[in-house]
């Protein structure tokens, strides 16, 4: 199928459209910006840059897309936003595209779900399946793993990691990296647990959730430094592939401290 345009919208020359896509009234889309096949934008959307927007992703009201990162150092340079295939963006939402000095790109994987006035920032890099609730915000550099899900109102530091199926809880602060299948509940955050609810959405088994439970109680209770604990669950559970994704986790490191229980030891790996 063609394109629909409504009238009012204003797509400039250079922009590539894919086949049966839909652009509501009062859009902007700008002359480097990519449509994937099916993508929909319903109204009042802006759309910027060298912006690659996914196959079937839906963009609402109020969005801005694609404009230059909100970083100082800025000077124009060639950046670029990528967006993944059949994602979900609401009201308000916007996200930038990356800088020189993160990579020059912004990667938003498929199949996220980004609520009103969410906010991803230059540089950023998301998995599948990841959902933003509304009004989070996600400063420079962040990096958030496969179905992966933030709160209302939750705020991440720039460079911190969030591993895949964690789960930050509304409002809170987060400013140290959360291992995979991790809790962070408040402001500053601390490491709530273990995201069980998710894991049995997710089809987790009963087995493979008990394990993760037993080596988190080492990681995280156990005794010696954490580099220890990381070497110890390492070695106990060699075929948990989900245990192993949060010991990679650790071992690779970050910018930012790891976020640990309030009541646990937080020694640096």
């Amino acid at each position: 199928m063609t394109a629909r345009i409504h009238p009012s919208a204003v797509v400039e020359d250079g922009a590539r459209l894919g086949a049966d896509i839909d652009i509501g009234p009062f859009c902007h889309v700008g002359p480097q910006v990519t449509l994937g096949d099916g993508a929909r934008l319903v109204s009042h959307i802006s759309l910027a840059g060298d912006t690659l927007v996914g196959a079937r992703t839906r963009i609402f009201p109020f969005a801005s897309i694609g404009h230059p990162p909100q970083d100082l150092k800025y000077r124009g340079e060639p950046v670029r936003l990528v967006i993944g295939d059949e994602c979900l963006i609401r009201e308000g939402v916007t996200m930038n595209p990356g800088t020189e000095g993160g990579g020059s790109v912004t990667v938003v994987g498929p199949r996220c779900v980004f609520l009103a006035n969410a906010h991803v920032a230059h540089d950023c890099r998301l998995g599948e399946g990841v959902i933003l609730s509304n009004n989070v915000m996600l400063a420079g550099h962040c990096q958030i793993g496969d179905f992966a899900i933030m709160s209302g109102g939750a705020a991440a530091h720039q460079f911190v990691r969030i591993g895949a199926h964690a789960f930050v809880g509304g409002l809170a602060g987060l400013e140290h990296d959360l291992i995979p299948f991790g809790m962070a509940l408040g402001n500053r955050a601390a490491l709530a647990g273990l995201n069980v609810v998710g894991l049995k959405r997710r089809g987790f088994s009963h087995e493979a959730i008990h394990e993760l439970r037993r080596a988190y109680k080492t990681l995280f209770g156990g005794r010696g430094t954490l580099k220890e604990r990381v070497s110890d669950v390492a070695e106990a559970y060699p075929d948990q592939e989900a245990v192993q994704q949060i010991v990679a986790f650790l071992r690779q490191g970050g910018d930012r401290a790891i976020c640990v229980p309030r009541t646990g030891k937080d020694e640096e790996a």
